[in-house]
């Protein structure tokens, strides 16, 4: 039997306001344990929590960008359980009246298009940290986090395939950071994603008993984890066994999934209105006013930059997928305006710069501005394109100007025809057995007088007029 893997997430973006949603201690990350923290999140007796205004309006820009629908009144209910990181007993979150429902959020997986739908968008409060004793069988509780702003943002089950959920995931992360509320950091949690998965026949409409996939702490990860998931329940299925319904954790180490506990339904946490929290109310003009400050999102800018620069599908994606990479590559367009010759470099030689030094490009050694001089030397034959490379490493070190670099070095390219003419009738005198060979029809050799002629000028003879005069003086007996 053929089976038909079902996927849905539930992503909790960590949103980047200066304090907590109810308080106002600071949602700084590495602070030492248990100093952000005061009786409103830790849930004393006689405190009142008051709104994060400021959450609301993130959560709205999210809201708008993934094309939901913004409940006009929505309400904080009170989730209860017991865990020892969470200090009240319960989380306040959102249960029947969402901050918004019914959104999408459009992938690409291998040239196909998929439009995932959303169930709904809601604000919650997140939980503190417990930190296991790597030598001792006790565990200690850190709150700092306990009250941090987040909103969780809940797919429907169209997700088919690993690669899609990762999609789906990279496309939400995009959208978060674009929309300047969240940081998209996996690795410190501001960004994380529970996964549901279950498997059904092949054409089947009845949805089979799904496991919640949880620690997953990376896009790969994600991937990973559902591929094993996947395998796990149709091994089981075909031997004639049972899938139970169950939280399961993520082994990076081993390559598997475990048991955690079983899976809570919804009447589980026994969610009522929070009767501290007035509902909140969002007018229209509340909504247009959100709607008019929302930055271009990656899907827009993608499509601009296509049809305005013309750019290939795949240098407009790898150039919207950071804002940061998009705002980049404009600034260089408003000063050398060649898009294409601009994008292959910023994906080529300062993405490798960028990735062998472990930064973004919002940390980039070589500026917007010196990368477009740059450019612009090579335009004008200043400096060949080999030059550039050593010229470009320069720049990236010192933060020096291209123009600087290339006067200090002497560096400039050589434009002297009977210069270049004179290096040529030497190399070509210098190696008659080659020339023999080339003029015998082994024309591969080019390549060999264009090196020796480069050599001999250290890099600087302009290669156009290099093998212009290297045709006339070969081909001549």
């Amino acid at each position: 039997m053929q089976f038909e893997p079902v996927i849905g997430l539930e992503v909790h973006a960590q949103l980047k306001t200066e304090t907590k949603i109810f308080c106002n201690c600071a949602t700084s990350f590495g602070a030492p344990p248990n100093t952000h923290t005061c009786p409103v999140c830790l849930g004393m007796p006689g405190v009142l929590p008051v709104l994060n205004k400021k959450v609301v309006d993130y959560a709205m820009r999210m809201a708008l960008a993934t094309h939901c629908k913004i409940g006009h009144e929505n309400r904080f209910a009170r989730k209860n359980y017991f865990y020892p990181d969470l200090p009240k007993g319960y989380q306040i979150s959102q249960y029947e009246l969402p901050l918004a429902e019914h959104g999408y959020v459009d992938i690409e997986v291998d040239n196909q298009k998929q439009r995932i739908g959303l169930t709904r968008i809601h604000l919650e409060e997140d939980a503190g940290k417990l930190l296991h004793d790597p030598n001792l069988p006790i565990s200690k509780v850190d709150l700092n986090r306990t009250g941090t702003p987040l909103i969780e943002i809940v797919s429907e089950p169209d997700l088919r395939t690993p690669a899609q959920a990762g999609a789906y995931l990279r496309q939400l992360r995009t959208i978060v950071r674009y929309l300047g509320i969240c940081d998209g950091n996996l690795e410190e949690g501001s960004f994380r994603c529970d996964a549901n998965i279950s498997i059904r026949p092949q054409g089947s409409e009845k949805l089979g008993t799904r496991t919640e996939l949880k620690n997953l702490n990376s896009f790969k990860n994600v991937e990973k984890a559902l591929r094993y998931e996947i395998m796990r329940q149709q091994e089981i299925v075909a031997d004639g066994g049972v899938v139970i319904q169950e939280s399961r954790l993520w082994n990076d180490a081993r390559n598997r999934t475990a048991s955690m506990r079983g899976k809570e339904e919804a009447h589980d946490y026994r969610y009522f209105p929070d009767p501290d929290l007035l509902p909140i109310v969002i007018d229209d003009p509340w909504i247009e006013k959100t709607t008019k400050a929302l930055p271009e999102l990656p899907d827009e800018k993608k499509a601009r930059f296509i049809k305005d620069y013309h750019l290939p599908d795949y240098d407009a994606s790898f150039l919207t997928t950071e804002r940061a990479s998009a705002d980049y590559f404009e600034s260089c367009i408003k000063r050398f305006p060649k898009p294409k010759l601009i994008s292959n470099w910023i994906m080529g030689d300062l993405a490798a710069l960028l990735n062998a030094q472990g930064k973004t490009i919002s940390q980039s050694p070589v500026s917007s501005d010196n990368l477009a001089d740059l450019l612009r030397l090579i335009e004008d034959d200043v400096i060949s394109g080999k030059i550039a490379k050593t010229v470009f490493e320069q720049i990236a070190l010192t933060g020096e100007t291209p123009q600087s670099v290339v006067e200090a070095k002497n560096l400039t390219q050589v434009t002297d025809v009977s210069a270049i003419e004179e290096i040529v009738l030497k190399v070509i005198g210098d190696h008659p057995k080659e020339v023999e060979t080339y003029r015998n029809g082994k024309k591969k050799l080019r390549g060999f007088f264009v090196g020796q002629v480069m050599k001999a000028t250290r890099g600087k003879a302009n290669p156009k007029m290099v093998n212009k005069i290297l045709s006339e003086k070969l081909e001549s007996e």
